[in-house]
Formats: structure tokens, sequence, C-alpha cells
């Protein structure tokens, strides 16, 4: 796919749509695909804005090509390393010896760490602050360690004001994916970059000093036009900041139970007016429970005792939370067991390594089937989760 960047007659988005892709980083499935993003601006002198992952090679190469119109890149800006996106590095740079590899010290070494063979293209490294002008047009790189990987930078046109901004602002799902941007950006944040919260807020300070009319990330869409609600959002999930009031319930059931239970309480908290997300931690996917986990501000947890601790499904989850630094919520826990329930125990072990968590003082225990005297106190907690917001 080639097409201008919003107004601009000499920046061009070539992008490659991958609908064959089951999981993102063979862990986050990605039913409606990704896109790989890379941009071309052609002036006195041509700078390619990173390139895309292998599976789009042939494609990207191809409009890449359509694009240049027979003219050589002078320069190949390398915002990250991470393949999806300096997987076609090797084949631009063989291709134009003669362009120079632009990007921080931490990814031009990790040029030789990628490639196959040494490269003999030319190398510029760029600090804070540093320019490059191509003739009417002026980039400006600035750091963005940890956004996901230590080499990051993203980099600034001055002239149209646009931010190249990495895998910050980008989304889960291919360019023509029929879905709000939120949903899928947040998904993939939380799981993406959610563990580096300080340094997103870094770079939101760092962007916070540019005009900026346009963001372009490595997947997703270009954002244009009020930029404010996609700013306040990475500002609401790089803080830990709930982004809305309402109860996660997130529940692991071996024989249907547990499930019982958790949902007899999510009908309760609606019945209170409380916006609710209910999820089977044993058929979801993992990255959605995730983010729905982040979502909130309050969550349940309900989870079957096993073999001495808590259902795995359950420890899983606990442990990708544990990963992506989940804090700043209020937490309730039910457990069940027949005749050593130890699942509540299980999961107080990992939420108290946790940051900032509001977690209840009582584990709801159910044994076995759910009783009429388990939905009385069901309703108790429903009541209490409430007035806990």
């Amino acid at each position: 796919m080639k097409t201008n960047v919003l107004q601009s007659n000499d920046i061009f988005y070539i992008s490659v749509n991958d609908k064959t892709i089951d999981l993102f980083e063979s862990q986050y499935p990605v039913p409606k695909g990704v896109s790989y993003n890379s941009y071309v601006i052609v002036d006195e002198k041509i700078a390619v804005m990173d390139t895309v992952d292998r599976r789009g090679t042939t494609v990207w190469m191809q409009n890449l090509l359509e694009t240049l119109d027979g003219k050589t890149p002078d320069y190949l800006i390398i915002s990250h390393m991470e393949p999806d996106h300096a997987g076609s590095l090797w084949d631009i740079a063989t291709r134009f010896s003669t362009m120079t590899l632009v990007g921080t010290a931490k990814a031009i070494a990790m040029v030789t760490a990628f490639c196959r063979e040494p490269l003999s293209n030319p190398t510029q490294v760029v600090k804070e602050g540093d320019t490059i002008s191509l003739g009417s047009h002026t980039l400006q790189f600035f750091a963005a360690p940890m956004v996901h990987w230590p080499e990051v930078m993203v980099t600034y046109e001055q002239t149209e004001q646009l931010l190249f901004s990495a895998d910050a602002f980008g989304k889960f799902g291919a360019l023509d994916a029929d879905e709000p941007w939120k949903d899928e950006a947040r998904r993939y944040f939380i799981n993406i970059v959610g563990k580096y919260g300080l340094q997103v807020q870094n770079l939101l300070k760092k962007a916070s000093k540019l005009e900026i009319k346009g963001i372009c990330p490595l997947h997703g869409p270009i954002l244009s036009g009020d930029l404010s609600p996609y700013l306040n959002l990475y500002q609401t999930w790089s803080s830990y900041t709930p982004e809305e009031t309402g109860v996660f319930v997130a529940y692991a059931s071996i024989h249907g139970n547990t499930a019982q239970a958790a949902q007899f309480l999510a009908k309760k908290l609606e019945a209170l007016g409380e916006t609710v997300v209910t999820l089977d931690l044993c058929r979801y996917d993992m990255a959605d429970a995730v983010q729905q986990a982040f979502r909130f501000d309050r969550m349940v947890l309900a989870a079957s005792s096993y073999d001495g601790g808590v259902f795995l499904p359950m420890e899983d989850f606990l442990i990708h939370l544990m990963a992506k630094n989940f804090q700043n919520r209020s937490v309730f826990l039910v457990e069940n067991g027949s005749w050593a329930p130890c699942a509540g125990k299980k999961m107080r072990s990992y939420l108290e390594q946790m940051k900032n968590l509001h977690l209840s003082e009582e584990v709801l225990t159910i044994r076995s089937a759910v009783k009429p005297m388990d939905e009385e106190k069901l309703e108790e907690l429903a009541k209490t989760i409430h007035s806990s917001a």
C-alpha cells in the first residue's frame, strides 16, 4: 500500500498488511492481522523510515521502488531493530549500498547482530536532539529507550510537524480492519509496552513540547486531526491509572461451579449499575484478559483450588499481570475447594508482589457447588465491591 501521508506531496506511506499471521510475537492472537508501516520522504535527499517484517518484504520492496521511481535513498532511519520492523533491512541495505544507516548507537550495534553478514553501508549515530536536513524537510531525533527496546528513537519532521513514533501509538489489526482504534490499541499497548510506563511517560513529556499534526506509528493507522484523545489514553495507560470505573471478573473453573459463582456475582454487580466484563481464563485470549484488568478500577478473581495451589489458568494470568507491572487497582478474591481450599492464599501471594493494590482482607470461599448461602455471600460481596468505587 502506497499513499501520501496526510496532505504531504513529499512523504509517502508504504505499508504492508499481513492477514496471514495468527500470533504476533508468537503469543498475541491477531484475528484481523497486523500492519507493518514504513515511510519515505522524497526531497533533495531521500529518507526511508524503517522497513517491515520479512513476511512483507516482497510487497514492501515493490511499494518502495515504485515510490523511489528510479532514485536511490540517501538514508535509512532505524527507529527500532525488532524484526517486525527491521526484518527487511538486509534487503534494502544490500540493494542500496551507498545509503547511510541512521540510528542510535545501540541500534547501529544491533544491525550487526541481526544481519547474517556484515553490511558495507555507511552509518551515522544520532543522539538526542540531533537533526538531518533533507532539503525542505528536517528530521529531529529523540531517544525513547525501552519503548520498548533500549535502542528505540522517534523522529520528528519539523516542516510538516509529523512524529514518526516507532512502536508508540500502534495497534493490532490490518489497516482495513473495521474496528475502533481504542480497544486493539489498548490490547497492543498493555501487552507490548505496558511494563515500561515510566519510559512512555518520559516520551510523552518530550512530545508535549512539539507541535504535532500527525503521528505515524509502525503498526496501525496514521493518527491526525485532534490528537488529544490518543495522547490522553497513552497518559492514562502509561501512568497505570484505571481507564474506566467498572469491574473485571476473571475466573478459572474446572467443573463449572466456580464459573457459576463468578457469573452470579457479575449479574449482581450489573444490577447495582456497574459496568462489568466477565472472562473465562480457560478459554479467552490471555492478552485480552490482561488489557481488561488494566481497563477497570476493580477486579474480581475467582478460581478453583488445584494441587495445593490455584488452577493453572489463573496462575498464568497472575504471572502475566506481574510481568506487565499491574498496579493501582482494588482486587477481590473468590476461591473454591472441595476439601482444602487454597486458591485464595496462592492468588494473594502473587498479588502482594504487585504495587499499590487494595486487596480485600477476606477471601470468599465456596465448597464445590454454589448453594443458597453462597449466593447470599456473593450478593454481599457485590455490595462491598460497589461501595468501594
